[in-house]
């Protein structure tokens, strides 16, 4: 019955591969289960149902994928956009977490029509490649300075804006051992390499007491603190114009890039052949709006699924694996209350340094393609902003081509883009 749903004899593997496939994924990801609860928890979310929030909007869009694009592709809640949800439109801005998810809500039901109508190609094709890369960037940038300052590295400073955190700090110590465990196990190709240095992370500061340790397994907490709390009347507000065009466009480039990215290494896509890369598509939107439901940040495809791929996993078994594995993890919620931000600072800091990588994509011969690249990736961290960071880029792209003669280079998306941050910009100094 697998072999026939699944086309597992048609893609060259068997059941055996695609659920060892499937474990490794889930190994690779699931780190989120411990970071999306600390970081959404900052909003005054209900820390233990973000917890189940993530796993069960990770199991859906999972099976989702899975079982309609049959392809070999983890979902589960972004890195990226759960910190701007949380340190930019909550905490920066002011809105609730409420109007949050209901922002979320809105780009996931943008994303699926953008979808639906192949606006989404359209846009994709619009934005220039520099600034796709820019802007992976800059997410890993304010990741980074994140991290950096949970783990007590850096700290506020008065003459200079920031420094040098104390060193000798017993946490702020774990974190720097967390991020060399990390970085140690996966230069030796570990599995699980972040997971591992969570939980290291969190046992070492177990037994030096300087946190709490509350049990392993339990009956999953309740859902109630999120499940439906989104205010979708309160996110049409129009200081919300900028933030879900910013949940949008950050859904597509991330989303996108990371299903061709991972499905070409998985042999899904070729030349002249069809593929279900629009059922995968639709998936992932999918999974966005289920995610604002339930309460968690945008749900999104996982580039650490290319770890199953190379592990053999070709079809929607190893995802269905995955979301089986996510709805298992439901009852370590105990475990998860106990890693400190500490033990999951490191993770952050290591996946930003990860996303540094695009940089190489970047033509730094060309000053206005490099130029509004670096304010996009520079802009992001300093103003601790993901908006701002793609305004400055859309804004000075359209400037300096526009400015050297080169305005019809520039697509009519481009133009759209720069013209609503324009437009916000407007409204804020009114």
């Amino acid at each position: 019955m697998l072999d026939k749903f699944f086309r597992l004899s048609e893609n060259g593997t068997t059941v055996r591969t695609e659920l060892v496939a499937g474990l490794t994924t889930f190994l690779t990801m699931s780190y989120i289960i411990f970071v999306n609860p600390d970081i959404l928890s900052s909003t005054g979310m209900d820390r233990n149902a973000v917890f189940v929030a993530t796993c069960v909007a990770a199991a859906i869009g999972s099976a989702v994928m899975g079982m309609v694009a049959n392809w070999p592709i983890g979902m589960a809640p972004g890195m990226g956009l759960n910190a701007f949800f949380a340190f930019t439109v909550v905490a920066a801005m002011g809105f609730s977490w409420q109007q949050a998810l209901g922002a979320v809500f809105i780009s996931g039901v943008i994303f699926l029509l953008l979808t639906v109508t192949g606006a989404r190609a359209w846009l994709i094709r619009g934005i220039p490649k520099s600034l796709r890369s820019a802007i992976a960037v800059g997410i890993g940038l304010f990741l980074a300075i994140i991290a950096l300052k949970t783990s007590g590295i850096v700290v506020a400073n008065p003459a200079t804006l920031v420094g040098l955190g104390d060193l000798g700090n017993t946490g702020t110590l774990l974190a720097i051992f967390g991020f060399f465990v990390i970085a140690g196990l996966d230069a030796l190709k570990v599995k699980g390499a972040i997971l591992i240095g969570i939980l290291v992370v969190t046992l070492a500061s177990m037994a030096l007491g300087v946190s709490e340790f509350h049990g392993i397994v339990s009956a999953p907490p309740s859902l109630a603190p999120t499940f439906l709390q989104l205010d979708i009347m309160g996110a049409l507000h129009a200081g919300f114009l900028h933030v879900i065009l910013v949940f949008v466009l950050v859904e597509v480039f991330d989303a996108t890039g990371t299903l061709i990215g991972v499905s070409k290494r998985a042999g899904l896509i070729e030349e002249g052949k069809k593929s279900n890369l629009g059922r995968a598509l639709l998936a992932d939107s999918t999974a966005i709006t289920v995610g604002s439901l339930l309460g968690t940040s945008s749900t999104t495809a996982y580039v650490e699924s290319a770890s199953g791929v190379q592990a053999g996993g070709r079809t929607g078994l190893t995802a269905l694996t995955i979301a089986v594995l996510f709805l298992a993890a439901l009852f370590i919620s105990p475990l998860a209350g106990s890693v400190p931000g500490y033990a999951t600072a490191p993770a952050l800091l290591y996946v930003a340094g990860l996303m540094l990588h695009e940089l190489v994509e970047i033509d730094w011969t060309d000053v206005t393609e490099a130029t509004p690249a670096a304010l996009t990736a520079i802009i992001m961290p300093f103003t601790y902003s993901i908006a701002n960071g793609l305004a400055f880029g859309f804004i000075s792209y359209v400037i300096l081509k526009a400015a050297t003669g080169k305005w019809r280079v520039i697509h009519a998306a481009t133009w759209i883009v720069a013209a609503l941050f324009v437009v916000r910009y407007a409204m804020l100094s009114e």
